[in-house]
C-alpha cells in the first residue's frame, strides 16, 4: 500500500474512527454468527451460505485493513486562521447566472459531491484555497470557464 499522507478534517477522522470500529465489533460480530448458522447446517464444501459468508469475512477485513492504513497516514488539518477558505470550510459562491452554491472543502477520502463535500484537490477545490469572501475566481471545468463570487467563508 501507498505511504502517501491522507489529509482529512477532523469530522472526517471521526467518521473513518467509527466505520472502522463497526467493522471490528458488530459486522465481524454479524459475519461471525452467520458462519456458525452455516457450520451448524452441515456439509460445508456444498454450503452456499458458508461461501458468502467467508466471502463477507474476507471482504470486511479487506475494508478494516483499508481503513487502518488511512487512518495510519492522516494528517488531521485544522481551521484555516486567515479566514480563507481551507480545508473543513464552507464556502458559499455565487456562479455567473447569480445561482449560490454551498461548497465544503474536504479531503479526498471524504467527498460526498451529493451533499455539497468537495476535494481540496478538485479544481474548484484548488480555486476556492485560501480565498476569502469578496473575491472572484475562475476555475478550468471539463465544460469551459466558470467563474464565480465568494460571499462567505464558514468553519463549522
Amino acid at each position: 500500500m501507498t505511504k502517501e499522507r491522507i489529509t482529512m478534517t477532523p469530522r472526517g477522522y471521526e467518521k473513518l474512527l467509527e466505520t472502522l470500529h463497526f467493522l471490528k465489533t458488530t459486522k465481524r460480530e454479524e459475519i461471525s454468527e452467520n458462519m456458525g448458522r452455516a457450520i451448524a447446517d452441515g456439509d460445508l464444501r456444498e454450503s452456499a451460505a458458508y461461501d458468502e459468508a467467508r466471502m463477507q469475512q474476507s471482504e470486511n477485513e479487506a475494508r478494516i485493513s483499508e481503513l487502518e492504513s488511512q487512518l495510519e497516514r492522516s494528517v488531521i488539518i485544522e481551521e484555516d486562521s486567515s479566514g480563507g477558505a481551507g480545508l473543513g470550510a464552507t464556502v458559499t459562491v455565487k456562479d455567473a447566472r447569480g445561482k449560490e452554491h454551498k461548497f465544503e472543502l474536504v479531503g479526498t477520502y471524504e467527498v460526498d459531491v451529493l451533499n455539497g463535500k468537495i476535494s481540496d484537490a478538485s479544481p474548484i477545490g484548488k480555486a476556492l484555497a485560501g480565498r476569502k469572501a469578496g473575491e472572484k475566481v475562475a476555475v478550468q471545468l471539463p465544460k469551459g470557464t466558470a467563474e464565480f463570487e465568494i460571499l462567505a467563508v464558514e468553519y463549522m
